[in-house]
């Protein structure tokens, strides 16, 4: 955080919601926790109690989602037949974790399925020609695509042609152009009755994994597979409403449980302690970009032999080989982070509404992480791109809301081509049009944000003087998971007293005071204010965390004015 941000005034999320004391009475929760729930749109009364605690028992009927009986019976007749399937994902957690789900389901039900993943730096993302040459060497006569197909009409054309029966499960935007699978399943399609939209990949499969269950008549108990469709979701940013929500609260006690080999020595090397409870900010920050990280740098498959693992030995092994590659991701990230940032302070970029950043050699694998970070710096739309000769490739993120597709679409004259959503998009385009793409870009940004640049990172809710931290955050664990949709909650504390402040390795260390209370804090990257603080009353916006070591609750503070 600059300087400059640390001066802007905190803006104060108000007064007490209408209905948070019927809240706190109803559910039995402290005053700033049902505050919050209040604010979050949630009223007194079932809803919000099974909203609180959801269960599996009560997921959207699957009955209405289209193709997904013809899809259970064409993998069952696979099954029972000894036929062999080719199970393709994409490199991403989502599309590994759905790979993982439907092949050790359907070895677990007595079936043959072969995993391929799609490779960044062969074919790219879905079903290329490259990946469709390896599912066609497997052997296979039955396909599932997950986390991609829903616009490789070409390719599943030719696998259809081939012999090669194809059903494709995904959850991304469906073009108007029919499918030509056997089977498509996807929440988007327009004639899909399914009630939740939002399933990432991995809960479709394992949608499909219970209907196979069924199919065959076999007892097989799907739990242990719910930690997959937990890391799957929160990785690939889907919406924790709805189905997502019980899916994943049931996923992450199974992750608790570290009953999968793969997830044991992951957590090891991580640093993270199953038993204390696994959250679903220990997946987006400890769990997703190691098993990402592989796919980012080229090749996946580690990952996906990670989670299928069966044995501590084998799991440890390519546990630390993931750990590597990861620690060479930071590393290279690290590099184009300081690259990216050295470019933001000439004047062009300083005053632009939206930014291009770009450079020879930056690894296409790793820039999305890269806009992602500058983008949540800077609060402006941002892209980066990794040129390489002629041509480059790059990713596009944003503040939330912002709505990226739509501003790319009024840049498609400086483009090769562009796809993703509203949230996060990619674009390939010539070197030489780097410039022209900014300034489309800056237009684009200043048109859909009405000239706004984005006001500073506000608290949610007050943390009402007389909460005890501890309880508030008691009460919050009934609000994880936490992710899209139901964002970690950021408190605001008035009158705080700074009792001591130093640099710890250059993040801030504080001792603090309020309402008579003792708490300590941390707050990243801004050691260098500690003798600034000392001794002095402040206002401060903070997430609360567990404090494992002392005991109580740390806060991890985000704006300290």
């Amino acid at each position: 955080m600059t300087a400059e941000s640390q001066s802007e005034s905190i803006v104060d999320p108000g007064p007490s919601h209408d209905t948070a004391r019927e809240l706190a009475l109803a559910h039995g929760l402290s005053a700033t926790a049902a505050d919050l729930l209040a604010r979050r749109g949630h009223l007194p009364g079932a809803d919000t109690a099974r909203w609180l605690d959801p269960k599996l028992a009560e997921l959207s009927h699957p009955g209405p989602m289209v193709d997904r009986e013809l899809a259970a019976d064409r993998i069952a007749r696979a099954i029972r037949a000894r036929e062999r399937v080719a199970v393709f994902g994409d490199y991403d957690c989502d599309g590994i974790t759905s790979t993982a789900i439907l092949c050790t389901v359907i070895e677990a039900l007595g079936g043959e399925a072969v995993p391929v993943l799609a490779s960044r730096m062969a074919g790219g993302y879905g079903l290329s020609a490259p990946a469709l040459e390896r599912v066609v060497a497997t052997g296979a006569t039955l396909l599932i695509t997950c986390d991609c197909g829903s616009s490789d009409h070409e390719r599943v054309a030719e696998a259809m042609r081939r012999g090669i029966d194809t059903i494709v499960i995904d959850h991304h935007l469906v073009p108007a152009e029919p499918l030509p699978a056997l089977a498509f399943l996807n929440p988007h399609r327009p004639d899909c009755g399914f009630a939740f939209k939002g399933l990432a990949s991995c809960g479709l499969a394992f949608s499909i994994a219970a209907a196979l269950r069924q199919r065959l008549g076999k007892e097989l108990d799907l739990r242990p597979w719910l930690d997959l469709v937990a890391i799957g979701t929160v990785a690939d940013v889907a919406p924790l409403g709805g189905d997502n929500r019980a899916l994943v609260r049931a996923g992450l006690k199974v992750l608790s449980g570290g009953l999968r080999p793969g997830v044991r020595a992951l957590a090891e090397l991580a640093k993270l302690e199953l038993s204390r409870g696994v959250t679903s900010e220990d997946i987006g920050f400890r769990i997703a970009p190691r098993l990402n990280a592989p796919g980012r740098l080229g090749d996946p498959d580690a990952a996906l032999a990670l989670l299928v693992a069966r044995d501590a030995q084998t799991a440890a092994g390519l546990a630390a080989s993931i750990e590597q590659v990861q620690l060479r991701r930071r590393a290279m990230q690290a590099s184009i982070v300081d690259e990216a940032q050295a470019m933001l302070l000439s004047e062009p970029l300083r005053s632009a509404p939206g930014l291009v950043l770009a450079k020879e050699g930056w690894h296409p694998g790793i820039v999305g992480i890269v806009a992602g970070k500058i983008a949540e710096a800077t609060r402006k739309p941002t892209i980066v791109v990794g040129l390489e000769g002629a041509e480059g490739r790059g990713s596009v993120r944003g503040p939330r809301g912002f709505p990226l597709h739509d501003a790319l679409t009024r840049c498609a004259d400086a483009l090769l081509g562009f796809g993703g959503h509203q949230a996060a998009a990619g674009v390939h385009l010539r070197a030489d049009r780097v410039t022209e793409l900014q300034a489309q870009w800056s237009a684009a940004c200043e048109a859909l944000r009405g000239g706004e640049r984005g006001a500073a990172a506000d608290a949610h809710v007050r943390l009402d003087p007389g909460d005890d931290p501890r309880r508030v955050l008691e009460d919050l664990e009934r609000f994880e998971p936490f992710g899209e949709g139901n964002p970690t909650p950021l408190f605001l504390l008035d009158e705080v007293e700074v009792r001591s402040a130093r640099d710890l390795k250059g993040h801030l260390k504080l001792d603090l005071r309020h309402a008579g209370r003792e708490l300590s804090g941390i707050q990243f990257g801004e050691g260098a204010r500690a003798t600034e603080l000392r001794g002095t009353t402040r206002r401060l916006v903070a997430s609360l965390r567990r404090d494992h070591y002392r005991g109580g609750v740390e806060l991890h503070v985000t704006r300290l004015a």
